[in-house]
C-alpha cells in the first residue's frame, strides 16, 4: 500500500509473527506485537531452515547471522531398520549449492527477537494475552483481552501463535483444528566430536517406531555443537511409556540406531525429554476482513517434511509484499491468500497423505512406504519432485517451483 501506513497488532511472537512485524515495520507501519507468555522463549529443538526459509532471512538481513551457528546439512537420509534406504535425497542435486541448515529453534528465536527489538516502528508487548478480535467498526478491529481488557484497535490484525492463534481466527476465516495422535520426544544433546553431521538421518521400523538425528549447530550462548533426538511417540501412550522406565526406552532407541550410544547417556530422566504435540489446521483461506493468518495458526501439520518455521517466513514476506504492491488493505489481503494458496495446500496434503506412512498404528502404511518411496527416489521426474518438496519449493505436482525472488505473482 503504497504512502499509506497503518496499525497493525501481531499476535503471537514465534517465527511467524516476528517475522511478519519486522517486514511490516520496515515497510513503515505502526507494528504492536502481542505475546501472552512474560519471557517470550522457543519451543522446540532443531528445525530445519530449508532453501525457502533461507532466502527470507537473506531479504532481512539475518541469513548471515543464523548461518554462522548453525550446521549444514546437505542430505536426507532415512533407512530401513536393517539399513536398506527408504529416502536418499541430496540437496546438490538442485544445483545453486542449495544446502539446508540445521538449528536450534533459540538461535532463530534470538536473532528475529534482537532484530525485532532494534525496530523502532515496532513495539512487543509482553504478558498480554489476546482472547478476542471483536468485529470491524469503521474499518478497524479492536483486541480484547483477559476480563475485557481494551488493547486498542487496528486497521489490520495478523495472526500466528500456533493452537490460540488458531483459536481466535476460528469465528473469522472458519479455522479447523484437528490434534494428530502421535508426535516426539525431543532431546538436545552436545556433540563436541561433531559426530553427526551432515545429514538428517532417520531410522524407521514399521510406521510406529521412528528415531532421527539432526545436526542443530550451535545453540544460544554456547560454544559446543549440539545434535537433536527426536522419537516418535503416540501421545496418549506417554505413561505407559514412564511406567515402563529410562531404560526400556533407551533400549528400544538402541535397538534402531547404536549411534545413538552418545547423546543417550546425557539423558538421566524421562523428564529430560521434551514432548512435541502435533496439530492439523485447516483455513478456508488466509485472511478475513482487516485479518491475516500466518504460521501455526493458518496451517499447523505433522513436521514429516520439516516445512513449518520455512512456510511460516515465506507467509510473513509474502503478506508485507501483497500489501505493499496493493492499492487498498482489502486488495493486499486476498493478493496474500491468492499468492500463498498452491504452495500452503501442497504441503499440507503431502505431509497429510505422508503422515500415516510414518507415524501410525497401520502395519501397510510402513510396508508402503518401504516399497513405494525407495522406487520413487530412483525414478527421475518423481525424484527430482521429492527434491523440490524437501526444499521448500514445489508449489505443486504440475505448478512451477517457487524461485528465491518469489512473492505475490
Amino acid at each position: 500500500m503504497a504512502g499509506a501506513a497503518l496499525d497493525v497488532a501481531v499476535i503471537g511472537c514465534g517465527t511467524a509473527g516476528a517475522a511478519a512485524a519486522l517486514f511490516l515495520a520496515r515497510a513503515g507501519h505502526r507494528v504492536s506485537v502481542f505475546e501472552r507468555v512474560a519471557r517470550p522463549g522457543p519451543v522446540g529443538a532443531g528445525i530445519l531452515l530449508q532453501p525457502t526459509g533461507q532466502a527470507v532471512l537473506a531479504r532481512l538481513g539475518l541469513l548471515d547471522q543464523v548461518r554462522a551457528r548453525a550446521a549444514p546439512v546437505d542430505r536426507l537420509l532415512c533407512v530401513r531398520r536393517d539399513g536398506g534406504a527408504v529416502v536418499d535425497l541430496d540437496y546438490g542435486e538442485l544445483g545453486g549449492g542449495a544446502i539446508a541448515l540445521g538449528t536450534h529453534r533459540g538461535l532463530l528465536f534470538e536473532v528475529l527477537g534482537a532484530a525485532l527489538a532494534a525496530e523502532a516502528r515496532a513495539t512487543l508487548r509482553v504478558d498480554c494475552a489476546v482472547e478476542r478480535i471483536a468485529a470491524p467498526v469503521r474499518g478497524r478491529r479492536a483486541l480484547v483481552g483477559p476480563g475485557g481488557a481494551d488493547l486498542g484497535d487496528f486497521d489490520l490484525v495478523a495472526v500466528g501463535g500456533g493452537a490460540d492463534g488458531a483459536a481466535l481466527l476460528r469465528g473469522h476465516v472458519g479455522a479447523r483444528v484437528s490434534h494428530y495422535p502421535w508426535g516426539a520426544l525431543w532431546f538436545v544433546a552436545r556433540d563436541p566430536e561433531r559426530a553427526f553431521r551432515d545429514r538428517l538421518h532417520q531410522v524407521v521400523d514399521g510406521a510406529r517406531r521412528m528415531v532421527g538425528l539432526l545436526p542443530t549447530g550451535l545453540a544460544p550462548g554456547a560454544d559446543t555443537p549440539v545434535v537433536s533426538l527426536f522419537w516418535s511417540a503416540r501421545v496418549d501412550r506417554m505413561d505407559q511409556l514412564r511406567r515402563a522406565g529410562l531404560a526400556r526406552w533407551k533400549e528400544a532407541v538402541l535397538a534402531l540406531e547404536p549411534r545413538a550410544a552418545p547423546v543417550l547417556a546425557q539423558i538421566g530422566d524421562l523428564d529430560q525429554l521434551l514432548l512435541a504435540r502435533y496439530s492439523d489446521v485447516r483455513l478456508r483461506r488466509w485472511h478475513g476482513d482487516g485479518i491475516a493468518a500466518l504460521g501455526d495458526a493458518a496451517h499447523a501439520t505433522s513436521p514429516q517434511l520439516g516445512q513449518g518455521a520455512n512456510l511460516a517466513l515465506w507467509d510473513a514476506m509474502v503478506l508485507a509484499d501483497s500489501l505493499a504492491a496493493a492499492a487498498t488493505l482489502e486488495a493486499g489481503l486476498a493478493a496474500y491468500s491468492r499468492s500463498r494458496r498452491a504452495h500452503l495446500r501442497y504441503y499440507q496434503l503431502a505431509t497429510r497423505w505422508l503422515t500415516p506412512l510414518f507415524q501410525s498404528d497401520s502395519r501397510a502404511g510402513g510396508w508402503l512406504r518401504d516399497r513405494l518411496l525407495p522406487l520413487a527416489c530412483r525414478f527421475g521426474p518423481t525424484r527430482r519432485l521429492m527434491l523440490e518438496t524437501m526444499a521448500g519449493v514445489r508449489r505443486g505436482l504440475l505448478r512451477r517451483s517457487l524461485a528465491p525472488g518469489d512473492s505475490p505473482p
